[in-house]
């Protein structure tokens, strides 16, 4: 557990128009381990994953698949999450906001797969981010999450772990429309 900086919980809340890959309809699943929603390309899942992190720089892949009985599952898309936004918004230390107060707003670019603005807000005593994640190598799908950090004891935690977010994540902040 010295190498682990802590625990990432990702909800996965739901799909958005997921692409077809049965004759009607998909029955989708994500490969980090959510259950499989028979017959819907809109699916609401609200399964939570628990993942160890140890290097923040590294992205999370999330793969959507069609689960098909009798032949392999088909790929639906996928999608990588940055958490080097989310890590420096807890690296501030805020503490004691209202609930509902945005800590940061991370913008969608060609390096993210962000389909909207994602917000960081202050929940109830704890920092969760809010996002939509826009499918790569699919022609249509959406997948909605929320991160929330677990601090465990013995790990290094997000304060002691040396990365290059101000650079890469907040270089360029799209003007709003």
């Amino acid at each position: 557990m010295e190498n682990v900086m802590g625990l990432l919980r990702i909800k996965v809340k739901r799909g958005i128009n997921l692409a077809i890959r049965d004759a009607v309809s998909s029955d989708p699943y994500i490969k980090l381990k959510t259950s499989v929603v028979k017959n819907n390309c809109n699916p609401e899942w609200n399964d939570e994953l628990t993942l160890s992190i140890s290097d923040p720089n590294i992205p999370i892949k999330l793969t959507v698949y069609d689960k098909d009985t009798f032949s392999g599952d088909d790929k639906m898309g996928d999608a990588e999450i940055d958490i080097k936004p989310y890590l420096a918004s807890l690296r501030m230390g805020l503490q004691n906001l209202p609930t509902g107060c945005v800590v940061s707003r991370v913008q969608p670019t060609r390096q993210n797969c962000l389909a909207d603005e994602s917000s960081i807000v202050w929940e109830n005593g704890k920092i969760i981010q809010y996002m939509c994640l826009r499918l790569n190598n699919v022609e249509c799908g959406e997948v909605e999450l929320q991160l929330d950090w677990i601090e465990v004891a013995g790990c290094k935690g997000v304060g002691t772990q040396d990365f290059e977010w101000r650079e890469q994540s907040f270089r360029k902040r799209r003007p709003r429309e």
